[in-house]
C-alpha cells in the first residue's frame, strides 16, 4: 500500500518557514481540491492521479520518494 506523507511534509515546511501552513493553503497553491488532500492524509490506501503528485512535489520541492512510501500490508 502507498502511504502519503503529506502531514509530515506540511509540518516540515511549516517549521522551515516559521509559520503555520494549512491544508487550505496547500490546496490553493497547488490547485488540488482540499477534499482530495484530506483523503490523501486520512484514508488508508487512497489513490490519486499522478498530476496531483507532480503538483505536490513541485510545491514541497521534493522527490516522490519523500512524498509517498510503500508500506507492506500483512496478509
Amino acid at each position: 500500500m502507498i502511504r502519503f506523507r503529506l502531514n509530515e511534509m506540511i509540518s516540515e515546511k511549516s517549521f522551515q518557514e516559521g509559520r503555520r501552513i494549512t491544508i487550505g493553503e496547500v490546496a490553493k497553491e497547488t490547485g488540488i481540491n482540499r477534499m482530495t488532500l484530506s483523503k490523501m492524509i486520512n484514508h488508508k490506501g487512497y489513490s490519486t492521479v499522478t498530476d496531483n503528485l507532480d503538483k505536490l512535489c513541485a510545491y514541497f520541492k521534493c522527490g516522490l520518494d519523500e512524498l509517498a512510501e510503500y508500506v507492506h500490508e500483512d496478509e
